[in-house]
């Protein structure tokens, strides 16, 4: 199923502060992960994200299913939409554990991202 919401990724400057408030409101649980700036995965009973440092201001980043990366990426292109280059965790060799990725904006400039699950079996 393609669409739905798979993965968020929220922007922060001090990562450390975050685990702490999100842990305390919500209870999730942060194991380190690939991001830079000492970042966690975070694990939530609805679904995965992640938090990474050195984005003071950034919103929360919600990436969206796909079944194919590569195409959906082509797809946002010739819908008049932007995509970046890589995606977190394309460089590090995390997308075994965590997926492919894109950042993207819409036709009208609204970011969002993409994310293939990873392959399992």
């Amino acid at each position: 199923m393609a669409g739905e919401i798979s993965f968020f990724e929220l922007g922060v400057d001090d990562p450390e502060k975050a685990r702490t408030f999100y842990g305390a409101l919500f209870g999730w649980n942060f194991q380190p992960g690939p991001s830079g700036e000492g970042g966690y995965a975070i694990g939530t009973p609805s679904g995965q994200g992640g938090v990474h440092g050195g984005d003071p201001r950034a919103g929360p980043y919600l990436f969206f299913r796909v079944d194919d990366l590569d195409a959906a990426v082509e797809q946002v292109r010739e819908l008049g939409g932007s995509v970046t280059d890589t995606g977190p965790g394309e460089d590090d060799g995390s997308a075994a554990r965590f997926g492919r990725f894109r950042f993207c904006r819409d036709d009208q400039g609204s970011p969002f991202g993409l994310h293939e699950p990873p392959r399992v079996g």
